[in-house]
């Protein structure tokens, strides 16, 4: 990400630059962050994903919304742009424009070089303070792993991992599980293809 601006921008102001401009910028704290454009792994891996979790959720009363679904975190003040969300029941928006939703219940990041240490940290502590949110999903487009962050009583998350293409990951709040062969099918990283994380 780059900053735009080091003047300062309301988040009134962010919202109506942004509802305004030809590509998307997250905001924090009074700064609005360019988003770089993503490689195809990263472009498949969040097609499969959508793909496999809106087949499951279909019959059910949850919808799954590409990047292009900004989220905002109330107690934080960030607005940004998960790869994948997942709300189920009532949706919450931020206001009548229907383009900010408030109470997501599952996150799903594709990790790249560049941003894998934020999504897995100052932005994780961010989605933490989301109470509807339950489960963060970390996809690796380098190789063949994914991570799943449970929300667990007493504040505590639980971290369950799969790096084979016959593993499977489950989300247990929504009720689907993701078979890694399904999810990697396809994705070709540098031309070497993904192999499984040794």
């Amino acid at each position: 990400m780059s900053t735009l601006s080091k003047t300062y921008i309301t988040p009134e102001q962010y919202l109506e630059i942004e509802r305004k401009a030809e590509y998307k910028s997250e905001y924090y704290n009074g700064e609005m962050f360019a988003m770089a454009g993503a490689q195809e792994a990263h472009n498949l891996l969040v097609a499969h994903a959508i793909r496999d979790l809106d087949q499951q959720l279909r019959s059910r009363d949850c919808r799954v919304y590409p990047s292009d679904m900004r989220v905002f975190v109330p107690k934080t003040g960030l607005y940004t742009y998960p790869d994948v969300v997942v709300v189920c029941g009532e949706r919450k928006f931020q206001d009548t424009e229907v383009d900010t939703l408030l109470n997501p219940v599952v996150l799903v990041e594709v990790l790249s070089p560049s941003t894998e240490a934020y999504d897995r940290g100052r932005k994780f502590e961010h989605y933490q303070s989301i109470e509807s949110f339950q489960e963060y999903l970390l996809i690796a487009s380098d190789r063949m792993h994914v991570d799943v962050i449970m929300r667990q009583t007493g504040g505590r998350w639980l971290l369950r991992s799969a790096s084979e293409p016959t593993e499977s990951i489950e989300l247990t709040s929504i009720g689907c599980r993701l078979l890694l062969a399904d999810l990697y099918e396809k994705v070709d990283s540098g031309g070497a293809g993904i192999a499984p994380a040794r």
